[in-house]
């Protein structure tokens, strides 16, 4: 029996990378296979943290990186740049990702749970007909305000 496979997408923000990275940890206690997809820029920043702490990593976390539509040398801290950029290229990428895994041996991509920030992600995950999770990772009182802000004055 082959176990439930999720691809785990956060916004390239190290804000979102954790709390998603912390949820993923827990769907691995419960079973799950999951496929964490960052940028390259953060992918290195992630496995040299992880890497001075061996007890963060696990076997069933596959760790993998897509290209963000940035050059090397361009700054990440630009939000407007790096969402234009990242929309552009990284749907595709992401696609080509999950087509490759589903046609291996391996776990089949059961779900994507994906940031908010990147709904991009979810419209992959409709087209391929995968189950999808949108992940907010700030507090309730934050979502609150954000639904609210349209009823204002």
């Amino acid at each position: 029996m082959s176990n439930p496979h999720i691809i785990a997408v956060p916004f390239p923000a190290q804000g979102h990378v954790i709390p998603l990275m912390e949820l993923s940890h827990c769907l691995v206690n419960h079973g799950f296979r999951v496929t964490f997809v960052n940028t390259d820029y953060n992918h290195k920043r992630v496995v040299n943290a992880l890497a001075a702490d061996e007890s963060q990593l696990s076997d069933r976390i596959c760790l993998v990186s897509l290209p963000d539509g940035l050059e090397p040398w361009e700054a990440r801290h630009e939000v407007g740049k790096l969402c234009e950029a990242t929309q552009r290229v990284m749907p595709g990428k992401l696609e080509e990702l999950i087509e490759k895994i589903n046609q291996g041996e391996g776990d089949k991509v059961t779900c994507v749970i994906a940031d908010e920030g990147v709904g991009w992600a979810l419209e992959v995950a409709e087209k391929l007909n995968i189950r999808r999770v949108a992940f907010f990772p700030a507090s309730a009182a934050i979502l609150t305000l954000q639904f609210s802000i349209p009823n204002i004055g």
